[in-house]
C-alpha cells in the first residue's frame, strides 16, 4: 500500500489490514489519527511479524471480527482457519492472501466473509482494490470495493 494509495482512503475511523505489509513505512504519517488493526502475511519481514500478529480477533459495536492472512472462504476454508471460526463464532471473517476481493456470506458459520483482496502494486492482480463499510450493533452496512488502477 503506497501513500498514492492511502490518500485516497476514504474518512475511516479505523483502517484493517489482512496481512502483506510489504514496507510499513509507507503508512507514515498519513495514518496518525487512524486505529489500525491488522495481522502478518506471508510476505511480511520480522519487523512487521514483531509489530502485527497471525490472527486477530476482537469486538467492535458488538460485531465480534476473526482476522487471519490466509484463511479460504466459504466452502474452502483452511481446515485450521475453519475450527477457529466454529470456536470463535464471528459475525465477520476477513482474510487476505489470495489477492481475490470477495464479499460472501458463509450461510453455513452464520458469518460474512471479506477479502479486501489487493491494494499493493505486486501480484498477480490487475486491479488494487480495498473495502469500506459501517458497522452498527453488529449490522455491516454500505459494503464498498474500491478499484485502483495498478500502475
Amino acid at each position: 500500500m503506497g501513500p498514492e494509495i492511502l490518500r485516497k482512503v476514504p474518512i475511516v475511523d479505523e483502517l484493517w489490514h489482512a496481512g502483506d505489509w510489504g514496507d510499513l513505512h509507507s503508512t507514515d504519517g498519513l495514518l496518525e489519527n487512524i486505529q489500525i488493526r491488522g495481522v502478518y502475511g506471508n510476505i511480511d519481514s520480522s519487523d512487521v511479524r514483531a509489530k502485527y500478529p497471525k490472527e486477530l480477533f476482537f469486538e467492535i459495536d458488538k460485531l465480534k471480527v476473526y482476522m487471519t492472512h490466509i484463511g479460504g472462504y466459504p466452502g474452502k476454508y483452511q481446515k485450521s482457519v475453519k475450527e477457529r471460526l466454529i470456536e470463535l463464532k464471528p459475525d465477520l471473517f476477513i482474510c487476505g492472501h489470495s489477492h481475490i476481493c470477495r464479499v460472501m456470506r458463509d450461510k453455513q458459520l452464520n458469518l460474512i466473509h471479506f477479502n479486501p483482496g489487493a491494494i499493493g502494486k505486486h501480484g498477480f492482480h490487475s486491479k488494487r482494490t480495498m473495502i469500506t463499510f459501517k458497522i452498527n450493533n453488529t449490522i455491516i452496512s454500505d459494503v464498498k470495493i474500491h478499484e485502483y488502477e495498478r500502475n
